[in-house]
């Protein structure tokens, strides 16, 4: 008996449950057979983002940001690089404010760019304004550790 985890398809929304000991060995959905970790920022819309961060294990990592916004823009590629740094540790996903206002207010986005660290819904750390590569891993890292990690699934 292994302990697993829940973890949502970016491409189809499907939770799978995938063996702890197996989440390196880049497993594949069991619904689409796509990779269910990208390495690449995954885009939430109001279509899929309660999915996303409230049925997975893994943390998930939002940078709430829009496109008029120039400090956005400028963590743009930190967010790309953090997605393939922290590709089976956390979900890395973008929101653009603009197009998502009823889930900006719900987290009561008032600046962007901001950052929040959610696992299974709930908040575990925020963080707003510009971040380099280093200290946003670091943050990451720091949050996860810190915060209670969900009870294992036991596979029958």
């Amino acid at each position: 008996m292994s302990d697993t985890r829940q973890i949502v398809c970016p491409h189809c929304a499907t939770t799978n449950r995938v063996a702890i000991d197996r989440i390196a060995d880049r497993p594949l959905c069991g619904r689409c057979k796509q990779r269910l970790f990208v390495g690449a920022p995954l885009t939430l819309t109001a279509g899929n983002f309660d999915r996303q961060v409230n049925n997975s294990d893994l943390p998930v990592l939002v940078d709430f940001w829009a496109p008029w916004c120039a400090p956005c823009k400028a963590m743009a590629p930190v967010i790309d690089a953090a997605a393939k740094a922290l590709a089976t540790m956390v979900r890395v996903a973008k929101l653009n404010t603009e197009d998502e206002g009823e889930i900006a207010a719900r987290f009561g986005i008032r600046s962007i760019p901001t950052l929040i660290i959610l696992r299974r819904g709930r908040i575990i750390e925020r963080h707003s304004g510009a971040i380099d590569l280093d200290r946003l891993i670091g943050w990451v890292q720091s949050a996860i550790a810190g915060a209670q990690p969900p009870r294992g699934r036991t596979k029958p």
